[in-house]
């Protein structure tokens, strides 16, 4: 009887450890109701299926994420799989790792390395790089211009029959900056009167930085867009003699150049260039029917001849629907394209001859008719006075 009693209770130690291992588990399962990811760690266990809000930021995630059944969207979290760096995901992952920045829709299993753009793909792994783009780029959507649209303001660039498409861009959502230009160039040629938001005259390079540079030639903002394109390790843009480094263009024309004029825009490379006239408008129009950049009021959204003497500090007016300050008024903006009539068969980056090159937006010095976002203007491109330029970059 004793052996049968210690047998007995031997089975009813096991039998009570099973127990508490199968409550072990179902806590487990639970836990994955509520992971919460903080601090650059991950706690809980399991597969996120539903939905995730939250940030990433480099080295580590930040954020809640709740549990629901399957399918549903990540933003900044991360699915079953480690994560690390920065991104966004959108749709169900599972498996995997992913590190670095990107965007990630859709993808089951494998491996996505070092950023990227993957969409609807099924196993396998993909690595590259992401390009960096500044905060301060707006990304402008793309647009298929049919030539059957009504423009309002009516439009001298959209016109009846022009087939167009714009693909979708990374503009900067303020005017090349006095400060901008001269870390680029090393000088700042500017000669108009700077102010800040309230009119207050400013002196100095560190007080004036947050002007918009003028008095810059069409020339110099492309030896502008690829130093910079050179410097942030990007693909320059333009090419004159079949050379993209601004050092072998020579000096920068005083006059008109034909040597210069004869530039080629790699509209495919990653690095910096000037927007085209279609592009420029695009943008500034913003969806909306809006005379001016962003409102019909253009005390609201402007710096002209009627409000200021002088050039202010960029971003102090309200922006347009796509977030972009001073499309109109403050400097005028050089465009890549010729100047030229503008009928159904101009291509999509402007007329093919002319002397002289696009500029819009109006500016400090001119009155309200010159910074409607259809007004057109146009000068030599070795033209120096109050002229400036914002700088755009591909998005694919």
């Amino acid at each position: 009887m004793k052996k049968i009693a210690k047998i007995l209770a031997m089975f009813a130690v096991f039998a009570l450890a099973f127990s508490f291992a199968g409550c072990k588990s179902d806590d487990s399962d639970s836990s994955d109701d509520d992971v919460t990811i903080s601090g650059g760690s991950t706690s809980g266990n399991g597969s996120s299926n539903g939905s995730s809000s939250g940030s990433n930021t480099s080295g580590g995630n930040s954020g809640n994420t709740s549990d629901n059944t399957s399918g549903g969207s990540s933003s900044g979290g991360s699915d079953t799989g480690d994560s690390s760096g920065s991104g966004s995901e959108s749709g169900s992952t599972t498996g995997g790792t992913t590190s670095g920045g990107g965007t990630e829709s859709g993808t089951t299993g494998g491996t996505t390395s070092g950023g990227g753009s993957e969409s609807g793909s099924t196993g396998g792994s993909s690595s590259g790089s992401t390009e960096q783009v500044s905060e301060v780029f707006v990304k402008i959507p793309a647009a298929s211009i049919k030539g059957t649209e009504k423009w309002t303001p009516e439009s001298k660039v959209f016109v009846s029959g022009r087939k167009l498409e714009i693909a979708s861009f990374y503009m900067s959502d303020h005017e090349v900056t006095r400060g901008e230009y001269k870390a680029v160039m090393g000088s700042d040629p500017s000669t108009a009167g700077a102010y800040d938001k309230d009119g207050n005259k400013l002196t100095g390079d560190d007080a004036v930085k947050n002007n918009p540079v003028n008095y810059v030639t069409w020339y110099d903002a492309l030896v502008y867009c690829n130093n910079r394109s050179i410097m942030e390790k990007l693909t320059p843009c333009y090419s004159i003699s079949g050379s993209t480094k601004p050092n072998d263009w020579g000096s920068v024309p005083t006059s008109d150049n034909d040597t210069w004029n004869a530039v080629i825009c790699d509209f495919t490379a990653n690095g910096y260039r000037l927007p085209t006239e279609a592009e420029w408008e695009w943008a500034a129009r913003g969806g909306e029917n809006y005379t001016y950049a962003g409102s019909n009021d253009i005390d609201e959204v402007a710096w002209y001849k009627n409000n200021t003497r002088g050039t202010r500090d960029v971003k102090t007016k309200t922006a347009n629907a796509y977030g972009l300050y001073d499309m109109s008024g403050n400097v005028w903006e050089w465009c890549w394209d010729r100047y030229g009539s503008i009928s159904s068969e101009t291509p999509d980056t402007g007329s093919v001859s002319g002397s002289s090159r696009c500029l819009r937006g109006g500016s400090w010095y001119f009155n309200a008719s010159f910074a409607q976002v259809a007004d057109r203007h146009y000068l030599n491109p070795s033209s120096r006075s109050g002229y400036g330029f914002r700088v755009v970059r591909n998005a694919k």
